[in-house]
């Protein structure tokens, strides 16, 4: 295999590695929580927005720790090592269900959760910053984040896939056993793939500008551009169009459909449905806007989930809204992230300044803060509805779950269709490159005066 294709699939391999966990925490934790660790679902949401909440500042900070990291190795793979083992170890105490009482369970969450959440941090501020430092060349990046995003979807369609029957192999009915055993097994696996993404990437593309020693962190924010907006508010859309459907899907099948037997099926297809999209995105890529492609998902996304409402009692449309949906959703997904690093070179471009880390830092706050409203509006909508664990629903609590699976997030594509439209990078992308790389030829040519 050639040098360039370990890159990508070492590159690609860090986010496979990171949805072993975040699918888990964006699909199960909520049901984990309820159904297993035995806590009320309105509790289960205010813990989740609260701590994403807190979660959210540590991203900012770790971005301002990114953008002044200088290693032989890089500002972000250092990173992969330090996060790689924290995050192996929380990863299996979250889903250790302790012998406390309620309060104590409560505590024990909270602490086990944030930790978690830290760690995940660590590992994956640094894998949204370096794309910009692997390379220069647009289309060798599209195919960077499309790799990184075939992973990101081969992981959670693992976690879809293959949690459940795992749980119950190694639980033969403890659910409080098979959680853990298995997800011990999905941290130890992260972390040996972390290693193996430290050790296939260089950054080898340095910034445009050179950091000044006592830059303060206004500075930074100084660079922040109106698309950096954009590109940080359809994040928090999309992760909480994530969150909203990942969680909502087990509660849909389960109750209002009542096709348990079909959630494994549902978690892989929905999920691997999303693949011809990210294979066909850098191609795309060439001939249209990204402004357009995101904007077209949106729309797709859009049809699959009306299809899931006039299709519920047939099978047929069932998987053809699976099909669509999964089409929509994760081409919305990989071309968020391929903007990431025209809007981290626009900054480079009008503002002269290099804050690769900031902007990372920004997405991955937003990108919690959805997760979180997403996860506590869900807990609160099924509280509201009279949602009740292990026993059939009520029309208001089958509603409730109705509201979260197929309204909210018909909803969140309308708004991710509007936010796009006063995306501008597109046209002056080729621009912004060329600016750039003579930018950093004359620094080289300084240098060496």
């Amino acid at each position: 295999m050639s040098k360039t294709w370990l890159k990508r699939i070492g590159y690609g391999s860090g986010d496979f590695g990171c949805n072993l966990v975040f699918g888990t925490m964006a699909s199960y934790l909520m049901f984990f929580y309820t159904d297993v660790f035995g806590i009320e679902a309105a509790v289960v949401g205010t813990m989740l927005l609260s701590t994403r909440l807190l979660d959210a500042f540590t991203d900012v900070m770790m971005g301002l720790v990114v953008d002044r990291t200088n290693t032989r190795w890089g500002q972000g793979r250092p990173y992969f090592i330090i996060g790689a083992l924290p995050f192996a170890v929380f990863t299996a105490l979250t889903f250790y269900v302790p012998d406390f009482g309620a309060a104590g369970k409560i505590i024990w969450a909270y602490a086990t959760y944030i930790m978690l959440s830290l760690a995940y941090t660590v590992v994956n501020i640094p894998l949204n910053t370096i794309v910009p430092r692997l390379t220069s060349d647009v289309h060798e990046r599209n195919i960077l984040v499309s790799s990184r995003m075939v992973c990101a979807l081969l992981g959670t369609a693992v976690v879809m896939s293959i949690t459940q029957p795992l749980v119950d192999f190694f639980g033969q009915g403890d659910y409080e056993k098979g959680y853990l055993i298995t997800m011990s097994l999905y941290g130890i696996l992260a972390m040996l793939i972390f290693f193996f993404t430290f050790s296939q990437t260089k950054e080898v593309v340095p910034p445009t500008v050179v950091r000044e020693k006592n830059s303060s962190v206004w500075d930074d924010f100084s660079g922040i551009t109106a698309q950096t907006w954009i590109l940080v508010l359809v994040n928090f859309l999309y992760f909480g169009l994530y969150v909203m459907r990942n969680t909502s899907v087990i509660y849909y099948f389960t109750y209002n459909l009542e096709r348990t037997d079909w959630l494994t099926f549902v978690g892989f297809f929905g999920i691997l449905s999303g693949l011809p999209i990210l294979f066909l995105l850098p191609h795309l890529q060439k001939r249209f806007a990204q402004r357009t492609l995101i904007i077209a998902c949106a729309i797709i996304y859009i049809i699959g989930d009306l299809l899931f409402y006039i299709g519920k009692d047939s099978p047929l449309l069932l998987i053809l809204s699976l099909a669509i949906t999964g089409l929509g959703m994760y081409g919305i997904f990989g071309v968020t992230f391929a903007i990431q690093p025209d809007v981290i070179d626009y900054s480079e471009y009008q503002k002269s300044r290099s804050i690769s880390g900031m902007i990372a830092a920004l997405q991955g706050f937003f990108v919690k803060f959805g997760m979180g409203v997403a996860g506590a509006l869900i807990g609160w909508i099924l509280k509201s509805g009279g949602y009740q664990p292990n026993i059939p629903q009520s029309e208001s609590a089958l509603w409730s779950i109705e509201m979260c699976f197929i309204w909210i997030p018909l909803i969140i594509c309308l708004l991710v269709i509007v936010l796009m439209y006063f995306y501008r990078l597109d046209s002056i992308r080729d621009e912004m490159t060329k600016v750039l790389n003579l930018r950093r030829k004359q620094m080289e040519y300084a240098n060496q005066q």
